[in-house]
């Protein structure tokens, strides 16, 4: 009988912490997942945010970097084709980017059924064709007619769209509803139908309201999550989701400290008793990602700092 292939651990490939994210501290590279919300929380506006920042190399809501941008496919079953491009226009302009000069392709189908053996070669053969680093259908509800509380005909159409990951290396998000009064749920608990939905995903944006504040949160299955953000659609330039209070973006140079390297601002980070993600280290250094990994990198190997499952640390604490 012939077996499976096996590799020992230590030479599993080493990832780098800046390609670990598709939409840094928001999004994992070539991860699965869901956003989802109640309804009018504009859970297809943040679908559309991420379309373009991934597309363009914008940082996504304006605060969140991409370290590699690439192709974007987008199949939007409830909006007129009208309503994205509009939608997608003001979001460019709010990141400073052009729609035309965006590589965003539109599946411009009037049905896509996921239940459906031929949709599901039409949609694998576009993918293959186009290979995106992210595949964006919204919302799920209208890819199928299955019951969406039953496990067994859930878990066949997400074991699909993993397939599609997996074979094409790309990053798959699935806008979804939450249930009817599951204000008070979990995030993940709160999404409409099987617990499948929040078990698939490797990623997962929720936006929920609280009064009259809408918060984001971010769950990830392999990484720290961020709670309680406060977004909000803003009109002014454009119509475009923006965060409530967000730090000014990085800059390479700290303006407190010009003088210092790099590797002397990470240590200066790093001396406290709680380990720094790659994110937060970098926010904490204002280095750009490429460089901060380079830098951890050489001073890992001087045995200056090391890595946790939490996080990093100097090697001395």
């Amino acid at each position: 009988m012939k077996t499976l292939p096996v590799v020992p651990a230590h030479e599993l490939t080493a990832i780098c912490p800046r390609q670990r994210w598709l939409i840094e501290g928001l999004w994992a590279d070539e991860a699965v997942g869901v956003v989802g919300g109640e309804p009018k929380s504009f859970k297809s506006f943040l679908a559309l945010d991420m379309a373009v920042s991934v597309a363009s190399g914008a940082p996504c809501l304006r605060r969140f970097p991409v370290p590699s941008p690439g192709r974007v496919v987008l199949y939007a079953a409830e909006d007129a084709a009208t309503t994205v491009r509009e939608r997608l226009e003001g979001i460019a302009r709010a990141a400073g980017r052009r729609l035309q000069d965006l590589d965003i392709q539109v599946i411009t189908a009037p049905t896509l059924r996921l239940d459906l053996p031929a949709d599901c070669d039409r949609l694998r053969a576009t993918i293959g064709h186009l290979r995106p680093r992210l595949l964006i259908l919204d919302p799920f509800v209208r890819l199928h007619r299955c019951r969406e509380n039953e496990s067994s005909e859930v878990a066949p159409l997400l074991a699909y769209l993993r397939e599609l990951q997996r074979q094409f290396r790309t990053a798959v998000t699935v806008v979804h509803h939450a249930r009817k009064g599951a204000d008070k749920a979990r995030a993940g608990q709160a999404l409409r139908g099987s617990s499948e939905f929040h078990a698939w995903g490797d990623s997962n944006l929720y936006l929920r309201r609280r009064g009259e504040r809408l918060l984001l949160t971010v769950e990830h299955r392999a990484a720290p999550g961020l709670t309680d953000l406060a977004v909000s659609l803003s009109t002014e330039p454009d119509l475009a989701l923006r965060l409530l209070d967000a730090p000014a973006p990085p800059t390479e140079t700290a303006p407190s400290a010009p003088s210092l390297s790099l590797a002397d601002r990470v240590e200066a980070a790093l001396v406290q008793d709680q380990p720094l993600r790659f994110v937060d280290l970098r926010q904490a250094c204002r280095s750009r990602a490429e460089r901060l990994c380079h830098t951890l990198d050489e001073m890992a190997r001087q045995g200056r700092v090391h890595k946790t499952p939490a996080g990093y640390r100097l090697a001395t604490v």
